[in-house]
């Protein structure tokens, strides 16, 4: 297998973090985002969406999605199980990684692409160029707060975002807050089960890679 990665994105550090937390050894290719590898004809050669992560198996399959990278990952290295162990895991896993993906991942995408100067022309991730919305950054911005309200509230009681046992759920979850800052927008200071469960995930050695 080989892992296309870049080390200052969020979107890889789903699965490079997935990756440690399994104890697998891939080989890594580095993707320059900040100057533009990810739109060259080699790279859209691998990936024509443009993106990473990218998971490279062995027959030459290439899975450019953080969940087709997940699900493969868990299927042939099942312990420790980060998708969820029984049915009722595996449930309350999906349906947390959804609710994160929806409230905050894109409310984080939102805020950050549609307002970074950097960005100017690549409000959307991919091949295309599109213009920003400014009022879409806002509104971006608006939801990070209330979403960290929901993961305060999801986590009152509980050890991890779905349940007593780590998952995929906390990955992308942790890697929100991480996210967030890029537009300095952090956890509420009162929400203390937020901030307890990010103290104890982001201590991870996990979360160094």
């Amino acid at each position: 297998m080989k892992f296309y990665d870049c080390g200052t994105a969020p979107s890889p550090q789903l699965v490079r973090v997935f990756i440690a937390e399994k104890g697998i050894d891939i080989p890594v290719e580095q993707v320059d985002l900040r100057h533009g590898g990810h739109l060259t004809d080699d790279f859209r050669a691998i990936n024509p969406y443009c993106t990473v992560p990218v998971l490279e198996l062995d027959d030459g399959t290439r899975l450019t999605s953080t969940q087709g990278c997940w699900r493969y990952l868990e299927e042939i290295h099942p312990e420790p199980a980060l998708l969820g162990a029984t049915a009722k895991e595996k449930a309350l896993v999906a349906d947390r990684i959804w609710r994160i993906e929806n409230d905050g991942w894109q409310a984080a995408t939102e805020a950050l692409r549609n307002s970074s100067p950097g960005l100017k022309d690549r409000a959307l991730t991919g091949p295309d160029d599109y213009a920003q919305i400014p009022d879409l950054g806002e509104r971006g911005k608006a939801r990070l707060p209330r979403f960290f309200r929901r993961l305060d509230a999801m986590l009152a009681g509980s050890s991890y975002v779905a349940g007593d046992r780590y998952s995929a759920a906390d990955i992308i979850a942790m890697v929100v807050v991480d996210f967030a800052r890029w537009v300095k927008i952090g956890l509420p200071e009162d929400a203390a089960n937020a901030q307890r469960w990010y103290d104890d995930v982001s201590a991870r050695p996990s979360a160094k890679v």
